[in-house]
């Protein structure tokens, strides 16, 4: 497993590379902005796109998208059905701006090579708001930041939502990487031990 990752758009989203090295497949995560700039590094590592994988429906997570669709019409995208349609102006309406886009959710599965994409609904940020999982590596959108949490004052987000989505992945068993939509990565230990929103959530000051 490599991942490379791309900080894209006017407010600095991680989009992510998820590649498998053995079959050269990869998906492509938030690609919030600069579908080019997306498209080259899929490039020069030599790489198939098999999806394209949204954490939610904010426009500094889908942007590109569209651009990328017409780049790359065999690869599948994913978003989850609440955030599919939009809400508000901050959420982008994929579904009437992409052909067959694809809806996953709480423990749906996706294999890219030799692996293994698990899917965890965890609203708050937005409705359908998701972490993906892979191995131990965890890809957080904006539900979990280093030191921090997503704002749940946007239309669909939600204070309590989003506590239980961290005691979910707070109680995840062993440590993982937290590969988050902005800002520095972290691993799970280092948040259950010093982020505040986290350890609130779990019960703890």
């Amino acid at each position: 497993m490599k991942i490379h990752v791309l900080p894209v758009g006017e407010l600095g989203t991680n989009c992510y590379i998820l590649a498998d090295e053995a079959s050269k497949l990869c998906a492509v995560i938030d690609p919030g902005d600069e579908a080019e700039r997306i498209l080259a590094q899929v490039r020069a590592q030599g790489l198939q796109v098999k999806y394209i994988l949204l954490t939610h429906g904010h426009y500094d997570h889908t942007t590109a998208v569209p651009e990328l669709h017409a780049a790359l019409p065999e690869a599948e995208i994913y978003i989850h059905q609440a955030d599919s349609h939009g809400a508000g102006g901050r959420l982008f309406p994929l579904a009437s701006q992409v052909d067959e886009l694809l809806l996953y959710d709480e423990g749906d599965t996706l294999p890219l090579g030799g692996l293994t994409i698990e899917v965890m609904n965890t609203p708050g940020h937005s409705l359908g708001s998701v972490v993906l999982r892979v191995d131990d590596v965890l890809f957080t959108g904006d539900t979990l930041f280093a030191g921090s949490c997503g704002r749940t004052d946007l239309r669909g987000g939600s204070p309590d939502q989003m506590l239980a989505s961290l005691k979910r992945l707070g109680q995840l068993e062993g440590d993982f990487r937290v590969l988050p939509g902005h800002d520095v990565s972290s691993t799970l230990e280092q948040e259950r031990k010093t982020n505040y929103y986290m350890k609130m959530a779990m019960g703890r000051k």
